[in-house]
Parts: structure tokens; sequence; C-alpha cells
């Protein structure tokens, strides 16, 4: 993979992506994208049930059943892998919305915990496994940009991570670091979090944002793949709401 010359077909032919939550969601799509780009896949999930369908249909390289959020098991996995890649994305890990007075602290911080460890524990073991100019990619959020009552740990996590990605920037270059912030992305995890509210959220949205229509894991694993494709992109963060952060609440 050179680092001197951009790709002007944006594709990625002949390259290998590792994609950490594989089974559903923004994970299985970049995943299909990947492939539809002409790219090979390594297709991570915690789920074997739900992973062993995935990879019917996306046909990946090799499939491994992991929680990123065990880090030995991260370890152990990027250790055993027989070849090197381009990319890793990640999108592995949720929000945890709870006002304070029905928080659980200790629950709050593990998952706090685990979020930071999971990224990190990404870019210290790829090491080795991800070619020069290659990609590191994680997906965060743009909820925990304004203040809101249950929004404490999710917004301490939305201004830690671009923070983090830049510092990883530097660190792992000439590997690429970047982060993707969605707002809200209709997945089958945002359905499960809003329940039985989630087709009202999904009309509010397609009435009041500038795109007239929802966000989808269409339009984030595009994005993706322009990310790894393009190597002058590191360090940075990348919102993608569909112009949610030009309402107000």
């Amino acid at each position: 993979m050179s680092g001197s010359e951009p790709n002007p077909h944006q594709d990625l032919v002949d390259q290998t992506v590792v994609v950490i939550g594989a089974s559903s969601g923004i994970g299985l799509e970049t995943a299909r994208q990947v492939r539809a780009a002409g790219g090979q896949v390594v297709m991570v999930a915690r789920d074997p049930q739900r992973l062993e369908r995935a990879a019917a249909e996306v046909r990946p390289r090799s499939t491994a059943t992991l929680d990123a959020a065990d880090t030995d098991r991260l370890q152990q996995f990027f250790s055993e892998l027989p070849f090197a890649v381009d990319h890793v994305i990640s999108t592995a890990g949720g929000p945890l919305y709870a006002p304070l007075a029905d928080m659980d602290v200790a629950e709050t911080s593990r998952h706090f915990g685990e979020r930071l460890a999971m990224t990190l524990g990404i870019a210290k073991y790829s090491q080795g496994r991800v070619r020069d100019a290659g990609t590191l990619l994680f997906i965060g959020g743009t909820g925990g940009r304004r203040p809101g009552i249950g929004w404490a740990v999710t917004s301490a996590l939305t201004a830690a991570l671009p923070a983090l990605t830049a510092n990883l920037a530097l660190e792992l270059a000439p590997i690429r670091v970047n982060l993707i912030a969605a707002g809200f992305v209709d997945t089958p995890l945002s359905a499960s979090l809003l329940g039985n509210q989630v087709d009202a959220r999904r009309e509010e949205l397609r009435a009041s944002l500038p795109i007239r229509r929802v966000v989808g894991p269409k339009d984030v694993a595009a994005l993706a793949v322009h990310i790894m494709c393009n190597e002058a992109l590191t360090g940075a963060t990348y919102d993608i709401d569909g112009g949610q952060q030009l309402l107000s609440r």
C-alpha cells in the first residue's frame, strides 16, 4: 500500500479489513461495502450465531468470536492473526444513559473504563499487524456534546474519544487513526435502546433534519470506506448526523 499517491478509484482491492462488531448494524454494513469495493474482511463479533449468519452473507476471509472489551482476548486475537491487514474498524460498544439518581457507580465506572480500554487495546495490540498508511477507525457519537440529564457518561466519552484519537495518530504514525462521530443511526442497537419510541424518533428526525431522512448504516459505512481509502486523513473526527447538531433541542 503506497503512501505517495491517492487512490483515484477509492477502492479496497487486495486489502484486508478487520471489522469488530461485524454481525449487525454499522459493522455488518461496513463489511458489505468493503467486499463490494474489492476488499477482504475479517469479521469479529461477540455472538457466534449472529456472526455465522452475517458471515454466510458476506463470505469473509475469516471470522473470530470475541468480546472486544476483553482485552486479554483482544491481544490473543491480534497476536494469532496469521496475516497482515490494512485497516481495523471497531463499531463495538454502546452508550450508557443514566441520571445520577439512578446511576450504579460501579457499573458506570466499568462501562467507561471498558470503552477506553477497548480503544487502547485495539491500538496497542494491532501494532505489527496493520500495514503502514493503514487505518484504525473507531465509532463514537455526537449526542453528548450538549449537556443533559442522564448524559454525563456519554458526554464524557464523547469528549474523550477525539482527544484519544488525535494522540494515537501521532504515536502510531504512519498508521492512520480516525474517529467517526455519529448522531442517531437507524440500527438494531438504536431500536433496542428506544424500544416502542423508535418509530416516533424516526418520524421526528425525518421532519426536522436538514437532509429530511434518517441516517442509516449505509451512510456511516460509506464514510468509513472513504476514510480507509484516503491516505491524507489522520487524527481527525468526522461527524455524520444529517445536520442534527444544527438543531436546537
